[in-house]
């Protein structure tokens, strides 16, 4: 008698162990956004930086139109294969940021733009252009922003951004959220700064996440969430999981009816 409760006990264990939820606190984000938010509710400010790769538009205008034009790039022409006629519609020309962060600016020649901010781009090449003429306006925009996320969410992938603020709930939200085995408390961001790799923790069931500088993405940002003891277990054990299972349950019957 004493044997088949035993095993009665051991099975009912097993059972509640692999049936065993997570704790709230594992789970649910922004759990402390009350206090986080009482003392510093203001939107901070987020510059973009430059970086080599970046496809960069740029246009300079101002108001002699012609004084202007030796200072952009030539529009090129690109046939819509579609378009039975031929027809073709001009497209902007971009700039390169090759590997030493430069790029090659019409008149003004190399440009050396990584590692600045976009403002501190545009403030550059508006005081240089303003040698030549009056009041020039520059406008620039990065056309290949896009970041990569991998790991434990719903659908992992290279996202590619038409604005250039993106925050990590962002890219979490494009990836259809985290699984139900996302480590929440320990997602890894991996960005470049100035040619190297540096690897940040963030901890999204923690609110004050919002105010670090990973909280904001910067283009080729890597967001990787990795898997939870749940779901490691559950690789290791691997699909004869519910065979043991099964297995164990009709030992503890043979067992029990022994026992009698």
């Amino acid at each position: 008698m004493k044997l088949r409760s035993f095993f009665v006990v051991l099975l009912v264990a097993t059972t509640v162990f692999f049936s065993s939820c997570a704790s709230r606190e594992s789970v649910v984000y922004y759990q402390n956004v009350e206090d986080v938010l009482a003392k510093d509710n203001t939107v901070k400010q987020f510059e973009t930086y430059l970086q080599p790769d970046d496809l960069l538009m740029i246009i300079v205008s101002a108001q002699d139109r012609e004084a202007a034009e030796p200072f952009n790039l030539i529009n090129t022409m690109v046939t819509n294969l579609n378009n039975q006629a031929g027809v073709g519609s001009a497209q902007q020309q971009l700039y390169l940021v090759d590997n030493k962060g430069n790029i090659e600016f019409p008149v003004l020649g190399t440009v050396k733009v990584s590692g600045l901010t976009k403002k501190q781009a545009t403030d550059y090449l508006t005081s240089e252009i303003s040698k030549y003429i009056i009041r020039p306006i520059v406008n620039m925009r990065i056309m290949n922003f896009k970041i990569t996320v991998q790991g434990e969410v719903n659908r992992p992938g290279i996202h590619t951004i038409v604005s250039e603020r993106l925050t990590l709930s962002d890219a979490i939200a494009l990836s259809g959220d985290l699984t139900v085995y996302g480590k929440r408390n320990n997602v890894l961001v991996i960005r470049e700064v100035e040619g190297k790799r540096i690897p940040y923790r963030v901890d999204m069931t923690k609110a004050d996440f919002i105010t670090s500088p990973y909280y904001y993405l910067n283009q080729n940002d890597i967001v990787y969430v990795e898997p939870n003891k749940t779901k490691i277990n559950s690789s290791v054990v691997g699909p004869n999981l519910s065979l043991g299972i099964s297995a164990l349950s009709l030992l503890v019957t043979i067992i029990a009816l022994a026992a009698k």
